[in-house]
């Protein structure tokens, strides 16, 4: 008797999940019709965007803004004449139809896998996910039946689509062959709270399909046929995950009484109802842009309402912070390709700075006692502080409300050290550690260098804690809504520092209540110190 496979991948979601290895890639490709034409060529693309397109407005009738902006990308993926085009020319040149879109994908995915920037260079993913699609539907043949239970998903390229209609279905966890920690299917996976695995040894695309497997985010390791103990402890394991994910309180404290708010950063309705689900007293940090990420214009006001609404509806009694468009990074839609990007963008589009503000409180307005606040990104001026302030103004009195409050993200290095200038401007404070991480350090965001442990780098704590100490003496609140605020390293630095609200994913939750409740106020607060004052010494 051989003993288990094991397969070693890049952790983008964490978890543990367990059940039966599903090949989600077609099982053959022989469609019974002869070579494919340009006709079929040209029919199987418009399928995948059909398809895409259709899946996209679905999500979004359920609220879901965030995936169906991500299956967008593909839709339009599918339609792109470089890519279609590419794929026709070589079966003019004899290819066969299957062999020509797969050489298309390639071809079109190494071009982006080069560029030099990380966000663009990830989208190659993308890319081969829909060639992959679009082979699929020229195969004519469709991928194995689902196994009977849970089951973990095992793919050359996972695709975003597959996670979300299989989420339903059983699907304990995924792992891909392709793709990395800032892939879309990641980002989803994180949302749903599947643990994943990217990057994978591409002999896992032979491992046995339908048998048992342990997928360990943590260890980065997908095992196939494991050992009876290993999988009755696995089993344990993620039965005692779920019952504390189903049992997290709102009402957090540390080891010595003092109390904590623990919010989630969400993007969608459905990311929304797992973090309140999980014990989130509420949203610290609504993502607004990640619905329009394939959108050919600003989105006009009622494009807002429409995402706002599913997700505030969830939040009476709640806090709901909104931060503003942040189109940057692998965020920037088609219409702001190679244009100035982020809060730059916005300020020069005053009529869409206008649409959402209007929006952001017409929808607080219509859900009764949702403690609303508006958030700027990447501020690095008192200028734009005002100038949006006014536009909240003038955007309430003509929703015949009052203003909501106002505060801005502390992400840039400048706009930290300066914190004080910037207090009595605004109503709160909420850093982000991972663009002000990257920046301090030197990395780039996207570089698998970064991590949310960075943030526990003296350089960084030292600003983390002068904004903390800004906000103190102004009177106003502050929280950290970037990744180190679930890192089990940095999150014991912050109490100590003396944040008190903390935002996270929704998934991650249950894990940052229960380190809460183990943390002592005075030892965290006696460790943050020592690290500071090594870093004033070492300068």
């Amino acid at each position: 008797m051989t003993g288990p496979s094991r397969y070693r991948g890049q952790p983008v979601s964490e978890g543990t999940g367990l059940g039966q290895i599903y090949l989600g890639d077609p099982l053959s490709e022989a469609n019974g019709h002869g070579p494919a034409t340009e006709d079929d060529v040209r029919a199987a693309f418009a399928a995948v965007a059909k398809d895409r397109a259709a899946l996209a407005a679905e999500l979004r009738d359920q609220g879901q803004d965030l995936q169906a902006g991500i299956v967008d990308i593909a839709a339009l993926i599918a339609g792109d004449p470089a890519l279609i085009n590419q794929a026709l020319e070589a079966v003019r040149a004899g290819a066969d139809g299957a062999d020509a879109v797969r050489q298309a994908g390639e071809a079109q995915a190494g071009l982006l896998a080069a560029l030099p920037d990380p966000d663009l260079a990830q989208r190659a993913g993308d890319v081969r996910q829909v060639a992959q699609a679009a082979v699929g539907y020229l195969a004519g043949t469709k991928s194995a039946p689902l196994p009977a239970g849970d089951f973990i998903l095992v793919r050359r390229e996972v695709d975003p689509a597959d996670l979300i209609r299989l989420a339903e279905a059983g699907l304990a966890g995924a792992v891909s062959v392709g793709g990395g920690a800032s892939s879309h299917a990641a980002i989803i996976a994180r949302g749903l709270g599947l643990p994943m695995l990217a990057g994978a040894d591409p002999r896992v695309l032979a491992a046995a399909a339908g048998h048992h497997a342990i997928l360990d985010a943590a260890a980065g390791e997908l095992i196939v046929d494991p050992a009876e103990p290993d999988l009755a402890a696995a089993a344990t394991k993620t039965a005692a995950e779920r019952t504390t994910a189903a049992t997290a309180a709102a009402e957090v404290k540390t080891a010595d009484g003092e109390p904590v708010t623990v919010l989630c950063n969400v993007a969608s309705a459905a990311e929304t109802r797992l973090g309140l689900s999980c014990g989130a007293a509420g949203v610290g940090l609504l993502r607004t842009e990640i619905a329009f990420t394939g959108a050919d214009g600003w989105p006009t006001e009622q494009d807002h309402l429409a995402q706002l609404a599913p997700i505030l509806s969830q939040l009476r009694q709640r806090p709901a912070v909104v931060r503003l468009l942040d189109f940057s990074g692998d965020k920037v839609p088609p219409f702001l390709q190679d244009q100035e990007q982020g809060l730059t963008a916005l300020l020069k589009a005053p009529q869409a700075l206008h649409d959402q503000l209007r929006a952001i409180v017409r929808a607080g307005a219509g859900i009764p006692g949702t403690r609303l606040s508006v958030l700027i990104p990447m501020v690095t001026s008192l200028d734009e502080v005002t100038v949006i302030r006014a536009a909240l103004a003038r955007a309430a009195a003509e929703a015949g409300q009052e203003p909501p409050e106002l505060g801005i993200m502390v992400e840039v290095a400048a706009t930290a050290a300066t914190a004080a200038a910037f207090a009595p401007a605004v109503d709160f404070f909420s850093i982000g550690t991972n663009d002000l991480s990257a920046e301090v350090l030197g990395l780039d965001r996207a570089s698998p260098q970064t991590r949310p442990a960075l943030a526990a780098d003296p350089r960084v704590l030292s600003l983390v804690h002068g904004v903390a100490t800004a906000a103190a003496t102004a009177g106003i609140k502050v929280s950290v809504c970037g990744d180190a605020a679930a890192d089990p390293d940095v999150l014991p630095l912050l109490i100590g520092l003396g944040i008190r609200t903390l935002s996270v994913g929704a998934a991650r939750v249950p894990q940052v209540a229960r380190q809460i409740a183990g943390t002592d106020t005075a030892a965290a607060a006696a460790r943050a110190a020592r690290i500071i004052a090594e870093a004033r010494v070492n300068r």
